[in-house]
């Protein structure tokens, strides 16, 4: 076997931080650009081979022998099928699995021989994202007969006997530590040449994005007014809209659909999923529109009447204008950045992806993929009769803006 063009890679971490998902983006990424790779997942043959109770918390206490040497079979089946699949015409092997103790990854190690190995250790310690991850695994069949409370702290103690024998990475010989929410290398260290690692790299620190919806919400009262911020529900016509996205998305599949936590986004998200089947409605406060402080409620000509001084500064330099007690697109963009993050970390890789969104927030979204000049971003054309589809991968970048009318 030449082992030149052949690499390993094992996934690190505590459950619910990502490493699933990064493994999908890399098994992606790399078969996109002709590199066989293969994703060998110890939880896929856990729950194929183990007992019933394999998915309750008691199954991974350190104390409990029997599922130890369970989960250590699976481990070195895993291993086994990889080395198989390399000796072939395989290329790059993922090992998704925890592999937080020492032992274990000594054994994979040890196990590979000359073929180089590295290891990626996901990190994520935002409450409300692993929050969220663990209640979209516990609504796997897994977990049937349980409540969606009782199989969450079921997980979470999961998670804290896995603490029991966490080790970080330290002394392996070649390894990155990945912040998985926002794409960003913590640390790494490599000794000696790998393959595809420039490949690989430049992958973990990248926001791609196979399909993603951006959607503006349908009109408000607030709309027909003139009026900013505030929480108006749809008008007739914006519910109408949101029927015929609905209708005209009822052919794909939409897993998950993110909003703002905003009435509008969420009547539009909810009218969307009602043509879907078991789509998910996530309501990120990251996706809230521009807060106009004092100006919230007011139209445009009652700012320009009333507070002149607020709307002809806003005018010269509208993307870093802030509101007085509120914000602008130049503070927005930590924010907006963030709900991005937690979008792709909590979407499966290759799956449609939907934003219901406002037109100041879907401005700042499309920026952080167009990198627009700061001063065009407020001017971007963000309608409620079409829509924005995305596509930003290593290799393709496309935005293209399309209506949804039946006719069309």
């Amino acid at each position: 076997m030449n082992i030149t063009d052949k690499l390993v890679i094992a996934m690190v971490g505590l459950p619910a931080r990502g490493k699933s998902t990064i493994a999908n983006k890399i098994k992606h990424f790399l078969n996109r650009n002709g590199i066989k790779s293969r994703i060998f997942n110890n939880g896929v043959l856990r729950r194929r081979y183990g007992p019933p109770e394999s998915a309750l918390a008691e199954f991974y206490h350190p104390d409990n022998k029997s599922a130890s040497s369970f989960r250590e079979k699976i481990a070195l089946m895993n291993i086994n099928s990889s080395l198989k699949y390399l000796e072939k015409n395989g290329q790059v092997a993922v090992l998704d699995a925890t592999n937080v103790s020492k032992k274990r990854r000594e054994l994979i190690r040890q196990s590979f021989g000359d073929l180089p190995v590295i290891f990626i250790e996901c990190v994520n310690e935002n409450k409300e994202i692993i929050e969220m991850n663990i209640k979209k695994k516990v609504r796997t069949g897994e977990f049937d007969g349980l409540s969606i409370k009782e199989a969450m702290n079921n997980f979470q103690k999961r998670i804290d006997y896995y603490r029991l024998i966490y080790s970080p990475l330290a002394d392996e010989e070649n390894f990155i530590i990945l912040d998985s929410l926002n794409s960003k290398i913590l640390k790494e260290v490599v000794s000696k040449e790998l393959p595809f690692y420039d490949l690989l790299r430049d992958l973990l620190v990248t926001d791609i994005v196979k399909s993603l919806l951006l959607i503006r919400h349908g009109e408000t009262y607030f709309n027909l007014e003139n009026r900013i911020g505030g929480d108006s529900p749809l008008t007739p016509k914006g519910r109408e809209q949101a029927h015929l996205l609905g209708l005209h998305f009822s052919k794909k599949k939409i897993p998950k659909i993110f909003t703002s936590t905003k009435v509008r986004c969420i009547e539009t998200a909810s009218i969307i999923a009602s043509y879907q089947k078991g789509s998910e409605i996530i309501p990120l406060k990251e996706f809230d529109e521009i807060n106009s402080g004092i100006c919230e409620g007011m139209s445009y000509q009652e700012i320009q009447r009333d507070m002149p001084e607020v709307y002809y500064s806003r005018k010269r330099d509208k993307f870093n204008y802030v509101y007085p007690g509120g914000e602008g697109y130049v503070t927005m963009r930590e924010r907006i950045s963030l709900g991005i993050k937690k979008a792709l970390f909590l979407s499966s890789g290759g799956e449609e992806i939907m934003i219901v969104g406002h037109r100041a927030v879907n401005r700042m979204i499309l920026s952080h993929f167009l990198y627009k000049r700061e001063e065009d971003v407020p001017y971007i054309y963000v309608p409620q009769d079409q829509y924005y589809h995305i596509i930003a991968t290593e290799r393709k970048k496309v935005f293209q803006l399309k209506y949804f009318s039946l006719s069309n």
